[in-house]
């Protein structure tokens, strides 16, 4: 009698609980995975004008969606090898601009997913991969542009669009900051009660591609990092098909990591490696 009127129900409530929450992860999970950040016109022509050798760069999608970000263009005579950049998930790039201008023998290529910045639409993991396949192809047909030195760089969730780009098109080589295997993997950790192999629908499945991909990769890994833990990226390494690098920084974590004294410099001591690569690229 206790077991049927009260274990019963108490079992019954907790399980509609649950399956409730899980509905409602599946529902709300662009909003859990994407965090657009806007930017408006009047500050995005301030930081142009901060920045000289920037320009306003525009990509119309095939479904009509404008991406809309800067071409930062190299110092040194043209063509330029270019740096490839796909952020995070609540990244909006422009901060970026100063930074990368430190770097002037690379041109480098920030332009705002879906619904970020001044981009137009909504974001989903195979229109980030779209879009992204579409600005590679826009960007090496340029004159200035040198197609056989392509570094394509991710940081966060942008790691595995970088990985989605290196696995189908020719890349000097990869940096990829805070990279993961897999979004499942990623969901297990932040939510180990949940069957989040059944509710995702955005994976960002890396390691399945990164056995695809011969270019060299560097990966930046905060070792205090809680949310994309160390051994999410040394996964991704182990699957990886070309040589790789792990840099592990201490004493920063997910969203600090870029403030490590040795962030910087290992970035541009491996594109200046990959300055003088060239390999055979498809136009």
């Amino acid at each position: 009698m206790w077991l049927r009127d009260v274990v019963l129900p108490l079992l019954v409530t907790a399980a509609l609980l649950v399956a409730g929450f899980c509905v409602l992860v599946y529902l709300a999970q662009e909003r859990l995975i994407f965090y657009p950040r806007p930017l408006d016109e009047g500050s995005a022509r301030v930081l142009q004008r901060t920045v000289p050798r920037s320009e306003a760069f525009e990509l119309v999608a095939g479904d009509g969606t404008r991406l809309r970000g800067w071409l930062l263009r190299g110092q040194s005579p043209a063509p330029w090898p270019l740096v490839l950049y796909f952020g995070g998930n609540a990244e909006e790039v422009s901060w970026l601009l100063p930074e990368l201008a430190r770097m002037p023998d690379w041109a480098t290529l920030l332009v705002n997913y879906r619904g970020y910045g001044l981009s137009e639409g909504r974001p989903s993991e195979a229109a980030l991969y779209r879009d992204a396949l579409a600005l590679y192809d826009k960007i090496v047909q340029r004159a200035e542009i040198d197609p056989r030195r392509v570094v394509v760089v991710g940081r966060s969730l942008g790691t595995g669009v970088a990985t989605y780009v290196a696995s189908q098109r020719p890349v000097a080589g990869v940096v990829l900051v805070s990279p993961f295997d897999s979004m499942v993997e990623v969901a297990r950790g932040v939510y180990p009660f949940l069957p989040v192999d059944l509710l995702l629908r955005h994976r960002f499945e890396s390691d399945t591609r990164a056995r695809l991909i011969h270019a060299p990769l560097l990966a930046l890994v905060a070792a205090q990092d809680t949310l994309v833990r160390p051994e999410r990226s040394r996964r991704l390494l182990e699957a990886w098909g070309g040589a790789t690098r792990l840099e592990l920084l201490e004493g920063v974590d997910h969203n600090t990591i870029h403030t490590h004294p040795h962030y910087w410099p290992l970035i541009a001591g491996f594109l200046s490696e990959r300055s003088s690569v060239e390999l055979p690229a498809a136009r």
